[in-house]
């Protein structure tokens, strides 16, 4: 086993080779912004999903404010008439399709924005096998073994891919990231986030990976076994890491927010973010900047294993037992 007091500066290959593509979204803002040609390449987005209120905002994010000049959402697809009425009309979407379908040979890009993780992949493989870069909402997919087989396809075909929380891919996150490499010794760490165990979305999935990402990228992707304990709505897992570290998730039901500490010499230490976050977010910036350049802004191996890790705290909240995380290597391609 690793010393904890080397874990934040060695977080082991494994986690550096599958963070390699995390690095501050800054760097993707700077060039989105300081490329004009880019700037200039208009791209027309559809959007599959209109239960969300996600929907809405990113009408009105390209549509209304037009943060990002030239990128409009130009289709929506609802689960239903209702919702995809509601996100065409507070989110000025001007088209409405009754077939995602419809949106293949009109679109530049695709957001997927089920709020159940288990209809996103279905719902984008028509257009990456079109060859459209897709943006798939949190979290990415609900089975580690098919989000395998899809990004596989993706990577095969050459369409750019690309999901995360936008919690965890924020400033603040990144700060707090940049913070941990001077500090020697962290014994444990305690996270605090909302989370509804039997959320008809997909219980843990559905808020879990925006606790579970941050935790990961702040210190590393080595999670080997998880274990949910629960008294009704309340509960709590514990995580331990290949590196010795031992995490400690704190669900929450009354309030809507995050918080992380770590135990040190110096007692119990919450992680603050000294930085403001960006206008356009850097999690919008570089999901455009993907539509714009196919650079995907975070690694597939990344993805796939945070959604291991989600899978290991579902089987455990049935289970009350430690589950063991599973190992889903991608395949490489030449």
């Amino acid at each position: 086993m690793k010393s904890r007091r080397s874990f934040i500066k060695n977080m082991g290959k494994g986690a550096a080779l599958s963070t390699v593509a995390l690095s501050p979204g800054t760097a993707f803002a700077s060039q989105l912004f300081s490329e004009p040609d880019q700037k200039a390449k208009q791209i027309q987005i559809g959007i599959i999903g209109a239960e969300n209120s996600h929907t809405i905002g990113f009408g009105k994010m390209f549509n209304v404010e037009k943060k990002f000049p030239g990128v409009e959402v130009k289709y929506v697809w609802g689960e239903t008439d209702e919702f995809a009425s509601n996100a065409a009309s507070k989110g000025s979407i001007p088209n409405i399709v009754k077939d995602p379908k419809e949106m293949l040979g009109k679109i530049d890009a695709l957001i997927v924005d089920h709020r159940h993780a288990k209809y996103h992949l279905k719902a984008a493989i028509p257009f990456i096998k079109a060859g459209i870069p897709t943006f798939i909402d949190k979290p990415f997919c609900y089975r580690a073994a098919e989000g395998k087989e899809f990004l596989e396809l993706a990577r095969k075909l050459g369409t750019p891919v690309t999901s995360y929380s936008s919690i965890a891919h924020s400033n603040a996150t990144y700060d707090i990231k940049k913070q941990l490499e001077s500090m020697e010794i962290i014994n444990q760490v305690v996270r605090y986030g909302p989370l509804d165990m039997d959320s008809k979305y997909g219980g843990i999935f559905f808020y879990g990976v925006h606790l579970v990402q941050p935790l990961m990228n702040m210190f590393g992707e080595d999670i080997e076994r998880v274990r949910v304990t629960r008294n009704g709505q309340n509960g709590s897992a514990n995580l331990v890491f290949s590196s010795g570290l031992f995490a400690t998730l704190i669900f929450k039901n009354l309030a809507y927010d995050w918080e992380t500490f770590v135990e040190t010499k110096e007692g119990l230490v919450e992680l603050k973010s000294r930085v403001e976050e960006s206008d356009p977010a850097i999690n919008y910036v570089d999901m455009v900047h993907m539509f714009r350049t196919g650079k995907e802004p975070r690694s597939h191996q990344s993805i796939l294993n945070c959604v291991s890790v989600l899978e290991a705290l579902e089987k455990s909240v049935a289970s009350q037992n430690w589950e063991k995380v599973l190992s889903y290597s991608l395949q490489r391609t030449s």
